[in-house]
């Protein structure tokens, strides 16, 4: 079982590497193939995007696969993609071997979640699907430092065809390891449904806001080091994978507290998150606290993921692929919305040190969504038992 999340780890390790690896090869790409960093930054809302409309669409057509087969398909699409990336000979292309590339990421994501929380008892479901993410938060850590590394040292192809291996492997281990799961026989009326559910459209909903709350701040974190601490451009690097860090250990935190209490357990985490934003702007102009502020920052915003995406696989019963889906949609959604509201609010003369307070406001809607649904939740009628936890043929 153990090894069957590990597999799922492994395939979560090289997306999240694909993902984030390229914000840190814009001057290179752009170098390339002659356009200017900010068009080179369409590869990365480009992404975005279409994880936003196209994984659900791939979500509704796999509805009735076997889970560890779309699994399967998932990575050849990753593999596609990537191979697509390393050969591009021109800008459009590379464009479309990324839209390609994220078809697959909040499909597997969603359908992941699923399978790692059928694998194991109810109470042990958050921490299931937390281990898979951490292989999505350690590409934070190790993939996209040493991809950014690769490609500057080798050039930016030689970063795409390193996760070729990668893929291999998260394949051969997602074949070998993951034990075969037909899905409930629904139909995608069912699957529509049951994302039209209150309980799941509040997840989308505050899993959406809460990251653009993240990447209002998180965007523009590279100037804000640079040019409100006064960190160099070597000890941002660093900053940064200490926030990879710090993401990692919030994502394991988030996982117990979610097996504890789902809500009350995001409500308290946005709380403290809502504090950390309101001091960050004075943090910032110190180095010291600067530099702790930023992995303790990711620490609280990724504890708060684990108790969205376990609730959304638990309140989309019976039904649930494209609703875990949708939730990694409403994530992506949020990044590109928090960089345009961090954007917009730069445009308008906010500073770089003020953008904490933009999130923080940001946070404090999420913080009174959810105290609403807490009080909603409270007056359902409650199951007794759980459809989710199904064994899983071989």
């Amino acid at each position: 079982m153990r090894k069957s999340l590990l597999a799922l780890a492994v395939s979560a390790f090289g997306i999240g590497t694909t993902e984030y690896v390229i914000m840190g090869l814009l001057p290179e790409l752009a170098a390339d193939f002659h356009v200017s960093i900010p068009r080179a930054g369409i590869l990365v809302s480009g992404y975005a995007l279409s994880v936003t409309v196209g994984s659900p669409i791939l979500a509704v057509l796999m509805a009735r696969m076997d889970r560890k087969l779309a699994l399967l398909w998932l990575m050849a699409l990753f593999l596609l993609g990537n191979v697509g990336c390393a050969l591009a000979p021109n800008f459009q292309l590379l464009l479309i071997a990324r839209i390609i590339t994220a078809l697959c990421h909040g499909t597997f994501f969603g359908i992941g979640s699923v399978v790692a929380s059928t694998m194991v008892h109810r109470s042990e479901r958050a921490q299931a699907i937390a281990l898979m993410f951490s292989g999505l938060t350690l590409a934070n850590v190790l993939g996209v430092p040493a991809g950014t590394a690769l490609g500057q040292a080798f050039g930016w192809r030689s970063t795409f065809w390193a996760l070729i291996p990668i893929g291999l492997v998260a394949g051969a281990g997602l074949w070998s390891l993951v034990p075969s799961q037909m899905p409930d026989r629904v139909h995608v009326k069912d699957e529509v449904r049951t994302l039209l559910k209150p309980q799941v459209l509040m997840v989308l909903v505050l899993s959406t806001i809460s990251s653009t709350s993240l990447f209002a701040v998180f965007t523009y974190i590279a100037p804000i080091l640079r040019d409100v601490t006064g960190l160099s451009p070597h000890s941002v690097a660093i900053v940064l994978v200490l926030f990879g860090v710090g993401i990692t250990v919030g994502n394991l935190i988030g996982a117990k507290l979610s097996d504890w209490k789902q809500l009350p357990s995001f409500l308290g985490c946005c709380a403290v998150l809502i504090c950390l934003l309101l001091v960050m702007p004075m943090a910032q102009r110190y180095p010291l606290t600067s530099i702790a502020m930023v992995p303790l920052w990711g620490m609280v915003h990724f504890a708060m993921g684990s108790p969205l995406q376990s609730r959304v696989v638990d309140q989309a019963r019976g039904a649930p692929n494209l609703a875990a889906t949708m939730n990694q949609g409403a994530y992506n959604l949020g990044n590109a919305l928090g960089a345009s509201v961090g954007g917009v609010a730069l445009t308008m003369g906010l500073g770089y040190g003020q953008l904490g307070y933009l999130a923080a406001a940001i946070a404090g809607v999420v913080l009174v969504l959810g105290f609403i649904e807490l009080k909603a939740d409270r007056k359902r009628p409650k199951h007794t038992t759980n459809s989710m936890f199904v064994p899983m043929g071989h």
